[in-house]
């Protein structure tokens, strides 16, 4: 297959392949010859590495994101009925394994620069059915982990962090003490779809906690709910990730820090051509967070947001919205307690936001040619 060359891509993981193809090459092959397909050794030294990484004790891989928040939501012993809180602005997969395990979503809202879950507004929403709070660590940096984790100690809450888009971000503590994303509440969720910073070249997920005993509760209902095969304490899935997989996943590991610093470098192009114009607002860093950059996400004053992207669309320019409904307007969430108007920043962020192509193979002429064309729509 020939080569793309010059095509303006959100995520450009052909050329990211081209790169350390001879690495992720051999890792597959080494698979394939040794045959050893699912819950091969890929998969623990890749558990291994990323334990390592995230200086966390126990890391468990599985099937995907989605399976992530499930399987801790069943670790944690959460019942139908209990209520857990999470952010109206989000992708669905957080809200919809609430309610697949028929748990109560209890939807608040967000903070208007950061884009992560409000603490201020969790704790209004809390009441005595609330079990769990799950903050979104959105679009690339940390929510606000430590006003989060002291609410949950007060009123006993269990934290499920969502980390899919986070991976790799590294939150500071008052005191100066600095924990990467995901390591902080109770257990850490996250997805290696293709696209994530850490992204497999299929679907791919992980939990992580420094909790012993719950470690060994989300192993065991990742597997079907045994300990010993033919054993089946509790009642389980089927989520595991694939040897294949981790071994793409571990060469791609040791490049996530190199990939995360020239997303952000990325972004701080973007930056300096849209911070002194009045129609966008760039994304705000909170104090506490490195931002990884999984996106780099614009809020549009007085622009039209359809035009802008046929716009850019007519010039082979890519433009996403991430997301153009809040969760308490999708049909399938709709709920008597929720009205339009209730949730305004999140309304407003659903029909203002737009997210530019950002991803580790970017050069100075393709981020001058998309701001330039930004930039010309808007004079």
């Amino acid at each position: 297959m020939e080569k793309i060359k010059n095509k303006i891509q959100m995520v450009d993981l052909r050329t990211q392949y081209d790169k350390i193809s001879t690495e992720i090459d051999q890792a597959i092959k080494d698979v394939i010859l040794a045959t050893a397909f699912i819950n091969g050794p890929e998969v623990k030294a890749f558990q291994t590495d990323l334990e390592k990484y995230l200086d966390v004790k126990h890391v468990i891989p599985c099937a995907n994101g989605t399976d992530a928040l499930q399987i801790a939501m069943m670790a944690l012993g959460l019942k139908a009925g209990d209520e857990v809180i999470t952010a109206d602005f989000t992708y669905v997969a957080t809200a919809e394994v609430i309610a697949l395990l028929g748990l109560t979503p209890v939807l608040v809202e967000v903070n208007p620069e950061t884009f992560c879950i409000d603490p201020a507004a969790v704790e209004k929403a809390i009441t005595p059915r609330t079990k769990a709070i799950v903050p979104v660590h959105l679009f690339g940096q940390c929510a606000e982990m430590e006003a989060l984790m002291a609410i949950a100690t007060k009123h006993h809450l269990f934290v499920i962090e969502d980390t899919a888009q986070a991976l790799g971000a590294e939150y500071t503590f008052s005191n100066g003490k600095k924990q990467k994303a995901g390591t902080i509440g109770h257990v850490g969720s996250t997805s290696f779809f293709p696209s994530k910073n850490l992204g497999c070249y299929g679907d791919g997920g992980a939990l992580y906690t420094n909790d012993e005993t719950l470690a060994k509760k989300i192993k065991m209902i990742a597997n079907h709910g045994q300990s010993v095969q033919y054993v089946h304490d509790s009642i389980g899935v089927n989520s595991r990730l694939d040897s294949i997989q981790a071994a793409i996943l571990r060469v791609k590991l040791k490049y996530l820090d190199q990939y995360a610093a020239a997303r952000q470098k990325a972004a701080a192009f973007y930056d300096k051509a849209f911070a002194n114009n009045s129609h966008f607002v760039i994304p705000k860093r909170d104090v506490h967070s490195t931002h990884v950059f999984h996106q780099y996400t614009l809020q549009l004053q007085g622009v039209d947001r359809t035009k802008l992207r046929e716009y850019l669309a007519s010039k082979d320019i890519p433009a996403m919205v991430y997301y153009p409904i809040p969760l308490h307007m999708q049909k399938a969430y709709l709920d008597p307690r929720y009205k339009t108007g209730d949730f305004p920043i999140t309304e407003k962020l659903c029909s203002t936001v737009i997210s530019l192509p950002i991803h580790t193979e970017m050069d100075e002429e393709m981020l001058t040619i998309i701001s330039n064309a930004v930039l010309e729509f808007v004079k």
